[in-house]
């Protein structure tokens, strides 16, 4: 079987079920396109601003769209073989993520597009409100480590090609910050000359490309500048891009997020059709088995590590975040729920699909696959993809790895400004002090562990990133499953109907089930011998595990069990009568 076949299958499979099953949920949930939505009710061209669904698109793309569908298929296709990392992108997206997305935007946009922790607080209790804002927080601070430790992984060392050319972090490094620098003055012009955003996007998307190619004749390299090793290094970029978060928390979005968000949108765009293009036109074989074993070879199970691996490639909480604290509050109109919502997730099940195959294009004793760096590996697929229309091999790698850099941007700063919003929500703290306070929380936990040194059981040092994704990827799902649970909640409140059960409660449950199992193994395995940070001298002496990891799932899975017991008394009172949720006033 050659990779256009799979390519070509799943861009089909997704655009059946938009059409057929988006259909579906559009009736059931009543997309109204005369409804009044936030967005035209609340208009202050600030927050609330009306888009066209397709400028709305890109910039919610942009924001989901992360390292997640990258970095988990990429995992779990190497540890399991692609099959079942494709069978579970497809299917989790059209029914799980997808529903998750859309009901989670709709819920938000009929509550005068408040957060999804709020529309919990109004149709549960007050104490599920603190317990889902709790759980959001904590989420949220994994996602930052996460992705900050594989983008700074990205900053150093050098890659060799087959074709003997190489690539260099410090030139990445150099792309990526010429990156960032074009935002802002792109923003600034905005703001104050009349360029129009077509007439910008024209002059700065082209630049982007300028950069990638500046990158590797100027390398910014920290290692050779400061004398200092590439673990060392790479500490030093994890405090610089955590600086920058700290900094894309607080400014105004229309300096840096907004204008970075449009042009990260079409990059991506650029980097997901070129992408497969490249590979509808090469034609090559798959290369790599379908199907490896019931356990990786680090000895996790399929059953649930697969799922919580691939994460954001089929389903992510994270997007409810994205969706109801920014996307709701510019939709335009009810119906446009279902190309920002379910069709966003869908596009992100397709770069997840992509990144599948860069894998699937590997023979099963390729050195890529032994010890798989996913920023590198996905690099390599796009750049060999984008070697069919001649691109030199270093610049299109370079053009990979900018690409999977731009994901995470996207993706960093929306997180710790979202962070921000729920620790200042959960303290009360409100002002320029309390701002600044909340951020500092919210980047100074990430730092915390970025730069303490974990090692696995053998005393060997491991990355930061590959000890907390699968810590990311179950609390993201988790997060998922309790925003399903809420949505239930609010449907079954509002509409009373027996499909409420089927269409978001079962996805809640199997994502709950898979979630809490995966937390509950790393309990189990992290009290048995799981990885070290700095000895503890008085939970060293208990045999207490070092690692934080056990300690933090064992504080998710209470969280999410109290969150579950709330939902399961609102469903028994049958005394609480039927809600009809926030009503949004006439524009």
């Amino acid at each position: 079987m050659s990779l256009p076949v799979i390519v070509l299958t799943s861009a089909a499979v997704l655009l059946a079920a938009y059409l057929a099953y988006g259909r579906l949920l559009s009736r059931l949930l009543r997309l109204d396109p005369d409804a009044t939505t936030p967005a035209v009710a609340l208009r202050d061209d600030v927050d609330y601003v009306p888009l066209q669904p397709s400028s709305l698109l890109g910039q919610h793309f942009s924001a989901i769209a992360a390292a997640g569908p990258i970095v988990g298929p990429i995992l779990a296709g190497v540890w399991f073989g692609w099959l079942p990392a494709l069978l579970w992108i497809l299917i989790g997206s059209i029914l799980i993520g997808g529903v998750h997305d859309i009901t989670a935007l709709l819920a938000s946009v009929r509550h005068r597009a408040r957060s999804i922790a709020e529309v919990v607080r109004e149709h549960m209790t007050r104490r599920s409100y603190v317990l889902f804002l709790l759980f959001i927080w904590l989420a949220l601070v994994y996602v930052v480590i996460a992705f900050t430790d594989i983008t700074a992984a990205g900053f150093v060392g050098v890659q060799k090609l087959e074709s003997g050319q190489t690539v260099s972090g410090g030139g990445i490094a150099t792309s990526s910050l010429l990156y960032l620098a074009l935002p802002v003055v792109m923003g600034l012009l905005l703001r104050f000359t009349r360029l129009s955003i077509n007439t910008a996007t024209i002059i700065f998307l082209p630049l982007v490309g300028v950069a990638i190619w500046i990158g590797q004749s100027l390398p910014f390299d920290l290692a050779q500048l400061l004398k200092v090793s590439d673990v060392t290094a790479q500490r030093y970029w994890n405090v610089a891009l955590l600086a920058y978060c700290f900094v894309a928390s607080i400014v105004p979005m229309w300096l840096l997020l907004q204008p970075r968000g449009h042009l990260g949108g079409w990059f991506l765009y650029v980097a997901l059709f070129g992408g497969m293009a490249g590979l509808l036109i090469g034609g090559r074989k798959i290369e790599y088995p379908a199907f490896t074993g019931w356990t990786s070879i680090g000895g996790q199970p399929l059953f649930p590590f697969l799922f919580i691996t691939i994460a954001c490639g089929a389903c992510s909480g994270f997007h409810s975040m994205v969706a109801s604290g920014t996307t709701s509050k510019q939709l335009r109109r009810e119906t446009d729920a279902l190309v920002v919502g379910y069709g966003a997730m869908l596009m992100e099940a397709m770069v997840a699909v992509v990144s599948l195959c860069c894998v699937m294009m590997l023979a099963a004793d390729s050195p890529l696959v032994k010890s798989p760096q996913p920023n590198f590996l996905y690099a390599n697929g796009i750049g060999q993809f984008l070697g069919v229309f001649g691109v030199p091999a270093g610049l299109a790698v370079s053009f990979g790895l900018m690409a999977f850099t731009t994901f995470v941007y996207d993706t960093l700063d929306v997180c710790t400004r979202l962070g921000r919003y729920v620790m200042q929500e959960l303290l009360g703290w409100h002002g320029d002090a309390g701002r600044f306070i909340a951020t500092a929380l919210t980047t100074g936990v990430p730092l915390y562990f970025l730069m303490r040194a974990p090692l696995d059981p053998s005393g060997k040092a491991v990355p930061a990133w590959r000890v907390f994704w699968n810590l990311f990827g179950a609390s993201n799902q988790l997060l998922a499953a309790l925003t399903l649970i809420g949505v239930t909640v609010w449907l079954w409140r509002t509409r009373r109907a027996a499909w409420v059960w089927l269409i978001t409660g079962v996805p809640a449950a199997i994502m709950y089930i898979l979630s809490m199992w995966e937390l509950l193994r790393m309990i189990r395995v992290g009290f048995v011998s799981g990885q070290t940070f700095a000895v503890n001298a008085l939970i060293a002496r208990f045999s207490l595990p070092t690692s934080p990891v056990p300690w933090i799932a064992a504080v998710l899975v209470a969280l999410a069990a109290l969150m579950l017991l709330e939902a399961v008394r609102v469903f028994l009172d049958r005394s609480a009568p039927p809600s009809r949720g926030v009503p949004v006033p006439a524009a």
